[in-house]
């Protein structure tokens, strides 16, 4: 959890380290512009100039106009003057807004790229907890905090700083430092009022949106669940508990009200008091010949020019403090580390013969459950070996360590000798193909999906791969061929359509090691018999393991290994393991039972 607030005391609007660390991490992305970044930093200074000469020239100008003889020439130019001041200072606000705009978006840029890498290089251990729409939130967040913050601490808080420098060095010099003195307090009471208030406004906030997010949740699901809701009559029920949740939204939304509203009546009344104390120094000293009315009118319009951007205060803080939330959340995805990693000496796998061999391998996903316990077997260069038992034998995290999702805890698994931990997880992901139990596929075409075995193939290819699959067919048949879309994970194909432009995939990328991985458990038996038959055509001089868990499907492999709870129990061919009468001999039974039509 973030602990930022939990540090710091209401009234001190400083962040801590955490924060610090966050607005740190940030440095790096300015500095690669750093020419643009100065000039944008010379812009806000001009800019804040002209606006702190503003009502000196006011000044002149009332003072020439307060003269009897009001010769208007001098005027007209001291009022063309002030006219072009605050254009200046507003010219120079836009103008270092576009340039600064490419350094926000490029800080952007690059920190997401960075997390979107950081993200796929994680291990899948982390992919499997995690959710989907929480991670991109995160991300989405985070990098909204970034351009908030830049633009924030850059054109709001540093420039606010700035122009209170200004005006009370001004007063100080010019007038009695009486003036100096009371402007600073009336700001300092009125920043310190801000921030206190906004941190305890915060609770009633995000109270407010909790209880709003609640009652939503509330309303959609009995929404969702219509027709339940209707079965037992409980229309009254539901509206009832709506109703419970709305009124604690309404406390909190009125609570939320009333302290904005005190917030606001503080400010003023701080400004107010402000104000009228330098108005009252101010009378005074014109009425002792001290002062001009211009003067007069100088420090009133000072105080108000100060009040307004700190005006914003409240809100600026509030939303800084979030966005270094987010981004906290955003750099800590940064943070999480990487659990499979290559090897510093790694060296690409160099395949001879892709021979595949487990050795002794123990596995646990947590060390309280052990999956594996010692397994060892080969599979010879070119041949196909299946591996069935039922489901949660450990068959599946075979085909996860050989990919090197996940790293052994003991033993090894070696291809053509080379232990795969010593090899580059690219090199040795790039050997490998592998049709899953369900096929993923990308919201695109029917062509992108199968060209994703490797990117760069040309079209001949990709449509050799389609009809060496047997799909080319079908997907011709479609009224926009290849350029069918697929639609969000795969939905408009078929289960048997999906496992062969998954095969097609497989084959396009041309691996010297496929793993079929209960590749037709989903299937019907037409399909899976289709699927089947293509399957064997590929197999052929490649290196196989075949997971499965209908043995219909393994007759023909040269060795069957039978699994149960993490240990190889039987192998041999399957003529063999029938002849034993043993597990895989009940197994083989039990689903010709099943097959045969009652």
């Amino acid at each position: 959890m973030r602990h930022a607030s939990s540090h710091h005391s209401p009234s001190s609007g400083m962040p801590t380290r955490t924060d610090w660390t966050v607005i740190k991490s940030l440095v790096p992305y300015l500095l690669e512009f750093k020419w643009r970044v100065g000039f944008v930093i010379l812009l806000l200074v001009a800019s804040k100039l002209a606006n702190v000469v503003v009502p000196l020239a006011l000044k002149e100008i009332v003072d020439e106009m307060g003269k009897p003889q009001a010769m208007l020439a001098v005027p007209v130019m001291l009022i063309v003057g002030y006219g072009l001041l605050r254009l200046l200072s507003t010219l120079f606000g836009e103008l270092r807004d576009a340039l600064f705009a490419k350094v926000t978006q490029r800080a952007i840029r690059r920190v997401a790229l960075q997390v979107f890498e950081h993200l796929h290089s994680l291990s899948l251990r982390f992919h499997l907890e995690r959710q989907t729409g929480g991670v991109s939130r995160d991300i989405e967040r985070g990098t909204r905090g970034i351009s908030f913050l830049l633009t924030f601490l850059l054109f709001n808080i540093l420039p606010t700083l700035l122009e209170i420098g200004l005006v009370a060095a001004i007063l100080f010099v010019k007038y009695d430092p009486m003036f100096a003195i009371i402007t600073f307090v009336t700001l300092a009471a009125y920043i310190v009022f801000t921030l206190v208030v906004t941190e305890w406004r915060m609770v009633f906030r995000r109270t407010m949106n909790d209880m709003d997010s609640k009652a939503n949740t509330r309303a959609i699901d009995s929404l969702i669940n219509y027709e339940t809701v209707k079965y037992f009559g409980n229309e009254k029920f539901e509206v009832a508990r709506y109703d419970e949740q709305m009124k604690s939204w309404e406390v909190s939304a009125v609570r939320n009200q009333t302290s904005l509203a005190t917030l606001n009546a503080g400010q003023s009344i701080i400004i107010a008091i402000g104000v009228t104390l330098l108005m009252l120094l101010a009378s005074q000293q014109v009425v002792a010949g001290k002062m001009t009315i211009g003067d007069l009118v100088l420090v009133n319009v000072y105080m108000l020019q100060l009040y307004m951007p700190l005006h914003f205060l409240g809100f600026v803080y509030r939303e800084i403090k979030n966005a270094l939330a987010d981004m906290e959340k955003m750099f800590r995805l940064l943070d999480v580390h990487r659990e499979v990693e290559d090897a510093p000496d790694a060296t690409p796998l160099k395949l001879e013969h892709a021979a595949v061999r487990f050795e002794q391998v123990e596995f646990s996903y947590d060390p309280t459950r052990q999956i594996l316990h010692g397994v060892s077997f080969d599979v010879p260069a070119g041949h196909t070996v299946a591996v069935v038992g039922a489901s949660g034998a450990g068959k599946s995290t075979l085909s996860r360590l050989l990919f090197r999702f996940y790293d052994v805890d003991s033993g090894a698994v070696v291809i053509d000798g080379q232990d795969i931990r010593s090899v580059t997880q690219a090199s040795l992901r790039a050997a490998i193909g592998i049709v899953p139990q369900d096929t993923v596929l990308f919201n695109d075409t029917i062509y992108y999906n199968i060209a994703y075995g490797r990117p760069d193939a040309t079209r001949d290819e990709v449509l050799r791969a389609a009809q060496s699959a047997h799909i080319h067919h079908f997907i011709e048949s479609l009224p926009l061929g290849y350029d069918t879309m697929v639609g969000e994970r795969g939905l408009k194909l078929s289960g048997g359509e999906k496992q062969r432009v998954a095969i097609a995939r497989a084959m396009l990328k041309d691996p010297a090691i496929l793993i079929f991985d209960e590749a037709t458990s989903a299937l019907d038996s037409k399909s899976e018999k289709a699927i089947q038959d293509q399957m064997r055509l590929i197999a052929r001089e490649r290196t196989t393991l075949i997971i499965a868990h209908r043995l219909s499907t393994v007759v023909d492999a040269e060795q069957i290994l039978v699994m149960d709870k993490g240990v190889i129990v039987e192998r041999g061919t399957h003529s063999e393991l029938l002849a034993k009468q043993g597990v895989y001999a009940q197994m083989w039974a039990l689903q010709q039972q099943e097959a045969r039509p009652a």
